[in-house]
């Protein structure tokens, strides 16, 4: 392409979206085309520039909400913009001299422009309708169509981008959610439930303009902690409350809450529920699901359904066990059943595979509703979750990797996790591994007196009621590790634990995403074979990293052979201008080049070619 063409033309784009996906999304496909034969054809240029004018015009209000604000708040700010519009476009065809791509390219351009128009008209009108409807259920202040509210919904950890909600919704009570859900079904809404916004699969991303966030943090509430069944302490919290609030509540009574995240000071319960949430003490009492004895939801159909665990035996669920619930479904006002409760049992082996912490790879888990279904099949609103009772002494263990084969430092997670099975009056209550490349993102800081950062990180939390037990655990779990060539330290404090954690925390908020592989309890990844997983890992990242290098060289050496290079080369900034001698040094120069990137190729050919051989050879 010559490099006199601009790249961008449109004005006011600061989004990633090109001129040609913006013309596209605008005008059709056909009209970039147009647009394209007509470059070679312009002469003042004043007629592409109002052109281009326009789409900018109408591309940043729509993708912009504080504009939107401001143009569906002033009636007449808005007529003022339309009548500019068609003004411009107007002048362009006055302009086109008989020219039928172009009348026909400023024709398509007033339909554009009709389209915004009317685009505008209907969120006007579909803003009040909601506002009226919506404001029959919650106070009006909880209803936001303003671009601040709409921004800070429109994505969540992934950072993914598709649409803004048209409005987000604030519930005061958990008995509003139901009444919400039905208003939204009837304005044709497609809903998104909204807890703290940390998740990573895009569950809380809206992928229609046409939807509504119901945002559950003020639904906040920590009941109070009594005991069940005379032997275990329980509490009802709802939806919007923070990971972190619960674990808080539950050390003041001297109990663990097990749901712990990495993202536990800003997660919330419902999202929890809805991911299955582990985090490291899911090593000992499991994921989410483990801990819970019951939760509410309201359905797509604006109908309430409770969820029990029959017959909970306060432990990490087992392959070999039998789970059972009861689901009971109400509605709307949440008192009336419908019909019978359903009894479901699930076996042991669907929820969790032998010799895995947690099985995400079924979704369905025999038909469980929220549980893993990140949203897709209700609004959760509540839950009550069993509390674990506190040992009285703790240890932090934090093993430090190094050494260049990570074959040796894995099988330390699995020793570990075999001589705690056989400690009768010690518990594994906390374990996770972070890799090298996670590390340097969070900037961690080698304990050891090393130079450089370890292959791998081991977190430990060491519990029981013995003083003397938990530190002889505590040295042989350091002693197990030294013969792993890793160094081991051990926390006694609560504030020294605390500071062995915080680079554990500090990992859920990375702003520089990586594409480094982090391991706990969550994954479904046999332990033993973590080594060879990490393996594959980084095979995968260097064929791919090289593919692209080869891509690249296959691109370059087509442009330098094609004729397009000889019009890029700008000849008035050499020295005395085009002539022989100056041909012969760029093609000289030209030939290098091409020479070395064969080179190159040939390098990185054998390397994927010869990817399993010794390295020797």
């Amino acid at each position: 392409m010559s490099s006199q063409i601009r790249i961008r033309e449109i004005p006011y784009n600061y989004t990633s979206f090109s001129d040609r996906e913006i013309v596209i999304r605008l005008l059709g496909e056909s009209q970039w085309h147009v647009l394209n034969k007509l470059r070679g054809q312009r002469r003042t240029g004043r007629s592409a520039r109002m052109l281009f004018e326009v789409l900018g015009d109408v591309w940043v209000i729509q993708r912009n909400p504080f504009i939107q604000d401001d143009l569906l708040a002033n009636r007449k700010r808005r007529d003022s913009l339309i009548h500019a519009l068609y003004h411009r476009l107007k002048q362009i065809e006055l302009r086109a001299n008989g020219n039928q791509l172009a009348l026909q390219l400023a024709v398509d351009a007033i339909d554009a422009v009709k389209s915004f128009e009317q685009w505008l008209a209907d969120q006007y009108q579909l803003r009040r309708t909601a506002l009226k409807r919506l404001s029959k259920v919650t106070r009006k202040d909880n209803i936001c169509f303003d671009g601040f509210s709409r921004v800070s919904h429109v994505t969540d950890a992934t950072d993914w981008r598709v649409e803004y909600p048209l409005v987000v919704i604030f519930p005061d009570t958990e008995q509003e959610v139901a009444a919400l859900v039905a208003a939204c079904i009837e304005l044709k809404l497609t809903l998104i439930p909204r807890g703290g916004g940390t998740g990573y699969t895009g569950g809380a991303i809206p992928l229609s303009a046409k939807s509504a966030d119901i945002n559950t943090e003020k639904l906040d509430a920590l009941g109070e902690i009594d005991v069940y069944q005379g032997k275990v302490k329980r509490i009802r919290v709802q939806a919007g409350a923070v990971t972190q609030r619960v674990a808080e509540k539950a050390a003041g009574h001297n109990a663990i809450f097990a749901v712990d995240p990495t993202s536990q000071n800003a997660s919330t319960i419902g999202g929890n529920i809805a991911m299955n949430a582990g985090g490291k003490k899911a090593v000992q009492w499991g994921s989410t699901l483990d801990n819970l004895l019951s939760w509410r939801l309201v359905t797509p159909n604006a109908e309430w359904l409770e969820v029990e665990r029959l017959n909970h035996h306060f432990g990490k669920i087992q392959a070999t066990d039998i789970v059972e619930f009861s689901i009971t479904r109400y509605q709307t006002d949440g008192k009336t059943p419908l019909g019978e409760p359903e009894i479901l049992r699930i076996p042991g082996t669907e929820i969790r595979k032998p010799g895995l912490g947690k099985d995400v790879t079924n979704k369905v888990l025999g038909g469980l509703p929220a549980i893993q279904k990140e949203g897709c099949d209700g609004l959760i609103t509540s839950a009550v979750f069993i509390l674990h009772p506190k040992p009285k002494y703790l240890r932090t263990v934090c093993l430090e990797f190094f050494g260049s084969d990570l074959k040796k430092a894995v099988p330390a997670i699995v020793e570990t996790k075999a001589y705690f099975d056989k400690q009768p009056d010690v518990l594994l209550t906390g374990m996770e591994h972070l890799d090298e490349r996670y590390l340097r993102a969070v900037k961690y800081s080698t304990k050891a007196p090393q130079h450089e950062l370890p292959k791998m990180l081991l977190l430990i939390d060491i519990a029981g009621d013995s003083e003397k037990a938990v530190a002889a655990a505590a040295s042989e779990v350091v002693r197990l590790a030294n013969a792993r060539e890793a160094e081991g330290f051990i926390a006694v404090t609560p504030e020294a634990q605390q500071l062995f954690w915080q680079d554990r925390a500090r990992v859920a908020a990375i702003a520089a995403h990586t594409n480094a592989f982090k391991i706990n309890e969550d994954v479904v990844i046999p332990l033993e074979r973590l080594a060879d997983y990490n393996d594959e890992i980084e095979r995968i990242n260097i064929e791919q990293s090289t593919a692209n290098k080869l891509r690249i060289i296959e691109a370059i050496l087509d442009y330098l052979n094609s004729p397009e290079f000889q019009k890029d080369v700008k000849w008035e900034s050499i020295e005395y201008g085009r002539s022989e001698e100056n041909d012969a040094i760029i093609e000289a120069k030209k030939q290098a080049a091409k020479t070395h990137l064969e080179q190159i190729r040939e390098v990185w050919h054998t390397l994927i070619d010869q990817m399993n051989a010794p390295a020797s050879e």
